[in-house]
C-alpha cells in the first residue's frame, strides 16, 4: 500500500489525479487545502467519498480520499504525512508556485517570505522544503500544473527557497518529473449537485490524458492509461499551445462579445475560425515528434470545446491570466509568428483594460498591479512589461 500526499484539492485533482489512482488500487491518498476548510469540510461529511460526474450522464463513485489537511490549522500534521508518503504531487494552478515572470522563485512574495522568516508555513514550496528537510528515503514529487516543464520549475523553486532558508536537503533522494494532464473540469454547479445527489460532485468530460517523465524515486501506482515517457516537452506545449492557449482566446474574446460558456463561444463562427487558426498556427511552432498529431488534435478539440454537458465558464477560465498568457500565447510567439495567437494577447489587454474601467477587480494574483498597467498613459506596454513580454511589444502593438 502506498501513499501519495496531494496539494490543492480543487475539482481538477479530484476529477484527473484521484481519478487515476483510484483506477489503479492500492494506494491512499491524503489531500491538503492550503487556504480554505470548505472542500475539507464537505468532504469530511460523506466520509471524503464524492461523486464523479462523467459528461453529465454517468456517475463514479472516487473513495480513494483517507484525509484532508488544512494548513491554516497547523502545519505539523501535513508534515507528518509527507514523512510517510511515497509521493507528493500538487495542483495548486500556476500561481500557487510564486514565480516571476522569468520563472525563478519570487523571494519577495509576501506568503514566500513569510514562510522564509520560520511563520507558519502557507505555500506549497514551503512544505517541500520542510519536509525534503528531514527526509530519509526516496520521494518522488510530482507536479501536475499546467506550466512547461512543471516539475524542473518546482525543483528549481525548492532549490531557491531551501538555499535562502539555509535547508540542507539530499537530493539524490528525491526527482521532481515533468508531466502534462489533461481533463476539461468546470466548477461544480447546483445543477450538477442536484442530478448527481452529492453537494461535492465534480463535471467533468470523459475525455482524460496523463503523460510523465519515467523519474521516479520510489514506488509508483499502476495508473491505467498514463504514458511514461523520456520526454514530456513535447506533449506540454502541444496542450498548453492549442488547449490552453484556445481557451484563453476564447475566454477574453468570448466574453468580450457576451458569451458566459466554451460551448457559446465556440459556437460563435467568427470565434470558431480564430481558435482553428491559432491551433494550426500554434501546432506548427511545435516539435517534430508531435507536429503530425496536430489536425487530428485540433479537430478532437473543438468536439471537446463543443460538449454542452460541462458548462465551462469562461470566466473560471479567465481568472489568473497573468500566470498564464504566458505559457499559453506568449512562449508560442517567441517560437514563431503566430497572427491569432497575437489577437489572443491583445484580448486579454482590451479584458484588462475593460474590467479596470468599469471599477471590477480581476481575480488574478497581479490584479493591483493590472489595474495600475491600465489606467497607464500606455496601458499595452505597461500590461506587457508587467508579463516580461517587452521584448513582445513591437510585435503585438505592430
Amino acid at each position: 500500500m502506498g501513499q501519495i500526499v496531494h496539494f490543492g484539492l480543487g475539482n481538477f485533482a479530484r476529477a484527473h489525479i484521484l481519478d487515476y489512482t483510484a483506477d489503479a488500487g492500492g494506494w491512499d491518498v491524503v489531500g491538503v487545502s492550503l487556504r480554505s476548510p470548505l472542500v475539507r469540510d464537505g468532504l469530511a461529511a460523506q466520509d471524503f467519498s464524492y461523486n464523479l460526474s462523467i459528461q453529465g450522464k454517468s456517475l463514479k463513485r472516487i473513495s480513494i480520499l483517507k484525509d484532508v489537511l488544512v494548513a491554516s490549522e497547523g502545519a505539523q500534521s501535513i508534515l507528518d504525512a509527507m514523512t510517510t508518503a511515497d509521493i507528493i504531487s500538487a495542483t495548486v494552478t500556476e500561481k500557487g508556485y510564486h514565480l516571476n515572470t522569468n520563472g525563478t522563485l519570487n523571494l519577495e512574495d509576501p506568503a514566500i517570505f513569510s514562510d522564509l522568516a520560520g511563520n507558519h508555513i502557507q505555500t506549497l514550496i514551503g512544505f517541500i522544503a520542510k519536509s525534503l528537510e528531514t527526509r530519509t528515503r526516496p520521494i518522488t514529487v510530482l507536479s501536475c500544473d499546467n506550466s512547461i516543464e512543471n516539475g524542473n520549475a518546482l525543483k528549481r523553486a525548492v532549490f531557491t527557497f531551501a538555499t535562502a532558508a539555509s535547508i540542507e536537503i539530499n537530493w539524490q533522494l528525491v526527482s521532481f518529473p515533468n508531466s502534462m494532464v489533461d481533463r476539461i473540469t468546470p466548477a461544480t454547479t447546483d445543477t450538477i449537485r442536484k442530478i448527481s445527489g452529492d453537494p461535492m460532485a465534480v463535471p467533468t468530460e470523459e475525455f482524460r490524458e496523463w503523460v510523465i517523465e519515467d523519474s521516479f524515486s520510489g514506488p509508483r501506482p499502476n495508473w491505467p492509461e498514463v504514458q511514461f515517457v523520456r520526454d514530456v516537452r513535447p506533449h506540454e506545449l502541444r496542450k498548453l499551445r492549442m488547449l490552453n492557449g484556445a481557451h484563453s482566446l476564447l475566454a477574453y474574446a468570448g466574453l468580450a462579445l457576451g458569451h458566459t460558456y466554451v460551448h457559446q463561444a465556440i459556437a460563435d463562427s467568427t470565434l470558431r475560425q480564430q481558435v482553428q487558426n491559432l491551433m494550426l498556427e500554434a501546432g506548427a511552432t511545435l516539435p517534430p515528434s508531435v507536429r503530425s498529431q496536430v489536425p487530428h488534435y485540433a479537430k478532437a478539440l473543438l468536439t471537446r470545446f463543443e460538449n454542452p454537458d460541462l458548462s465551462h465558464r469562461l470566466d473560471q477560465i479567465a481568472m489568473d491570466g497573468s500566470q498564464k498568457v504566458p505559457y499559453r500565447f506568449l512562449d508560442t510567439l517567441r517560437a514563431g509568428v503566430s497572427p491569432t495567437v497575437i489577437k489572443g494577447v491583445k484580448a486579454w489587454i482590451t479584458f484588462c483594460i475593460d474590467q479596470t474601467s468599469q471599477g471590477k477587480q480581476l481575480n488574478d494574483p497581479k490584479a493591483v498591479d493590472i489595474a495600475k498597467a491600465a489606467r497607464s498613459e500606455n496601458p499595452e506596454t505597461a500590461l506587457l512589461e508587467l508579463l516580461g513580454a517587452s521584448d513582445l511589444a513591437p510585435l503585438i502593438q505592430g
